[in-house]
């Protein structure tokens, strides 16, 4: 156990679970950290430095503007703030009271989830469009109004079956000039995700820094065009504004930059050949169990994200093992070591490489077969 940790009486984990918040994002490199204590012994001007990372970080991307904030979240308020108040001093210092001000923001009904409350965090009032079975553009052209102040789409739940392509979404919206904000906080890699939605014609996209750039995992960056980004800016950190609390430090900033610049860096074709083999080794080990099915695939879920990262995906007979999924999800969080992996699959768990080291996926197998052995009903 890691020196800190243990003084504080916390255990580390075994991540199979992928890049989620709750259990750390990704680790960054030492490359990262470096350039984090570096900055960490100088004061500048933040304005300054925000504006010359955005433009680096645009000029990496191929992006007309970018913006760093503390996480994809945070991307949502601000982008929101901006399309509601953009850079107007006084809307900016009323918010999240928007009265008076274009503050509708349009959802797929499909794509409802938790992070609504940060659109109406920013002043934002939801209205939601089509149905949980089916969306059809004209639905979204019948939601838009006067008081509409843009649309915002959720990459993770495109395969919905109620959803509406984002091709669909961006033609209708921008038919009625309405800026369109992706959520796509968790797609990469692969790395020209970074750009994908905005050659689609998204006008803003958020993604964290903290999960596969594997930057600090309280950044993220906003991406799209020059005057949103300008307002993002205005509605953010250093300013007394709804984006005030969202406060990226030098340090946040520079990790971030340094670890975008490694990112692009990477060998991408040989770290998905690496996750291959890890899920196929894991997905072997289990099937040789009796009553245990597992396979290795990418994606096969709605809601996986990112998903072409492949997976082994693990489901039993209930009359061999007297064991439910939440049980084995505990039972593998709570053993020696803990081992964190994923339920998004109705009737069993996923098992993501993503954030294993090597040599992991044999201590991750045998923990898993461990737990099932227990669990037989036939011993």
């Amino acid at each position: 156990m890691n020196d800190i940790y243990a003084r504080l009486g916390v255990r580390t984990l075994i991540n199979a679970h992928g890049t989620v918040t709750k259990y750390g994002g990704s680790v960054m490199l030492p490359q990262v950290m470096e350039a984090m204590q570096a900055a960490s012994r100088s004061y500048v001007d933040l304005n300054q430095l925000q504006t010359q990372a955005g433009k680096h970080l645009a000029t990496l991307v191929g992006a007309e503007a970018a913006y760093i904030t503390t996480g994809a979240a945070a991307g949502i308020v601000l982008s929101v703030a901006a399309c509601i108040a953009g850079t107007n001093p006084s809307w900016i210092c009323q918010l999240p009271d928007s009265t008076g001000m274009r503050n509708e923001i349009l959802m797929l009904k499909s794509q409802m989830c938790p992070y609504e409350q940060q659109v109406r965090q920013a002043g934002g009032r939801v209205v939601t469009v089509g149905s949980q079975d089916g969306t059809r553009p004209v639905d979204l052209a019948e939601r838009i109004g006067e008081a509409t102040a843009a649309v915002l789409y959720f990459v993770e739940s495109q395969h919905q079956p109620g959803s509406l392509p984002l091709a669909d979404v961006i033609a209708v919206a921008h038919e009625h000039s309405i800026p369109v904000l992706v959520d796509a906080a968790a797609e990469l890699p692969p790395p020209q995700n970074l750009r994908w939605y905005l050659d689609m014609g998204a006008d803003l996209v958020q993604f964290s820094g903290g999960k596969d750039i594997r930057g600090p995992q309280s950044s993220g960056i906003v991406l799209g065009r020059a005057d949103l980004i300008e307002a993002c800016r205005c509605n953010s950190n250093p300013n007394s504004s709804i984006g005030r609390p969202f406060k990226a430090d030098k340090e946040t900033i520079v990790g971030l930059v340094t670890a975008l610049e490694l990112y692009l860096q990477q060998d991408f074709t040989g770290e998905m050949e690496q996750w291959q083999q890890q899920a196929e080794f894991i997905t072997a080990a289990l099937n040789a169990l009796d009553g245990v099915q597992a396979r290795t695939a990418s994606g096969i879920e709605p809601g996986i994200q990112p998903a072409c990262i492949p997976r082994s995906y693990v489901t039993w007979d209930q009359d061999t093992y007297d064991l439910t999924k939440d049980q084995l999800i505990n039972d593998l969080l709570v053993g020696e070591p803990g081992i964190a992996v994923s339920g998004v699959h109705p009737d069993g768990i996923e098992i993501n490489p993503h954030m294993l080291e090597v040599g992991e996926e044999n201590i991750v197998a045998s923990r898993v077969a461990a737990v099932f052995q227990n669990k037989c009903r036939f011993q």
